[in-house]
């Protein structure tokens, strides 16, 4: 009954497989291998994009830095959600990586930015002149980080006032493909139709050993990304062993089955959850929730083998956050659901 994350998953077999595979003799360093050029393409056939530029890197954190910095100058304004990963998560990593730009927070309910909002931060940014930082640059996230999704409506709704101010948009896409399952959009409509420029698409969390995909939906970006991930010491030289997780995760589909079974599991648990009496404190709409139940539950479930991490409740209540992942299964859900009802 382990729910702390869907990075404590392990790496589905089919990965495995496919690195041994890889492993098989030699091949091109940096990126220049045939199983690297067969991802990218593969990837761009996905977002039907054809001249997209796609680029490898291990870890999330590099994904949205590195991304973020090759659109943004030290003095410009990186408008994202309150409760951001690259707000709360990152250790400052965009900041660093873009030498610099600020993070301008946005709230709204349930993770989501609300375009009245945004709209206000854009206001209020870049008047002061010389003194002031300008405006850079929207960054989105879906699955949020409070597990709700965008509709490629509502993304279009927030990227066109960033457009409308001439800002390129950025979307944190580490659950990129339970997004996708939750809205029934295809990946162009939830990306660059939608006004994102360029993409953190995520592997890790699906179940990959690590490795993300940077995709620049306008290629004009995507060498001086090159650079920075260089002089940053994420360009991998063995990029085969990056790619070939990715290529095992994009072949049949297995993405989105892998993320169809992590978001099944968790519309599973919260039903099962609130027939028990629990509430939840977002929309379960993706493959994360955040339930609040009665003081001592945490320990008992623990004591019990649950795993899962500790949240901020109402008073007289206590909170937590359950995280599904591709290999969930039914019967670990209903373990931890006897345990409020058995």
């Amino acid at each position: 009954m382990i729910f702390t994350s869907d990075n404590a998953a392990p790496a589905p077999p089919e990965v495995m497989e496919a690195l041994l595979r890889a492993n098989a003799g030699y091949a091109r360093s940096y990126g220049a291998d045939d199983l690297t050029a067969e991802v990218q393409d593969r990837i761009r056939r996905i977002f039907a994009a054809p001249e997209a530029i796609v680029h490898l890197v291990p870890t999330g954190t590099a994904a949205n830095a590195l991304a973020l910095a090759s659109f943004c100058a030290p003095w410009s304004a990186v408008f994202c959600h309150t409760h951001a990963h690259i707000a709360e998560d990152e250790c400052g990593a965009p900041e660093f990586f873009s030498h610099g730009a600020k993070l301008v927070l946005v709230p709204g309910a349930h993770g989501k930015m609300q375009p009245d909002a945004l709209a206000q931060a854009l206001a209020r940014t870049g008047t002061g002149g010389v003194h002031g930082v300008q405006r850079g640059m929207l960054s989105l996230t879906n699955v949020t980080e409070a597990g709700t999704v965008y509709t490629a409506t509502e993304t279009a709704a927030l990227t066109a006032l960033a457009r409308a101010q001439r800002l390129p948009c950025h979307l944190d896409g580490a659950r990129f493909a339970n997004a996708l399952i939750a809205t029934g959009a295809t990946p162009a409509d939830l990306t660059w139709r939608a006004g994102i420029d360029v993409l953190s698409f995520g592997g890790t969390k699906n179940g990959l050993l690590g490795v993300e995909a940077v995709v620049f939906f306008h290629p004009e970006k995507a060498w001086e990304f090159e650079l920075r991930r260089k002089r940053a010491g994420h360009l991998v030289s063995k990029s085969r062993y990056l790619a070939a997780q990715m290529a095992a995760m994009l072949t049949d589909e297995r993405w989105l089955h892998w993320a169809s079974q992590a978001n099944a599991m968790a519309a599973r648990l919260a039903q099962g959850l609130q027939a028990a009496g629990v509430t939840m404190a977002h929309p379960v709409q993706g493959n994360i929730l955040f339930p609040h139940w009665p003081l001592g539950t945490s320990t008992r479930l623990r004591a019990a083998g649950a795993m899962f991490y500790d949240m901020p409740a109402p008073e007289g209540q206590e909170g937590a956050r359950l995280v599904t992942s591709w290999c969930t299964s039914p019967a670990e859900v209903d373990a931890f659901l006897s345990l409020f009802t058995g």
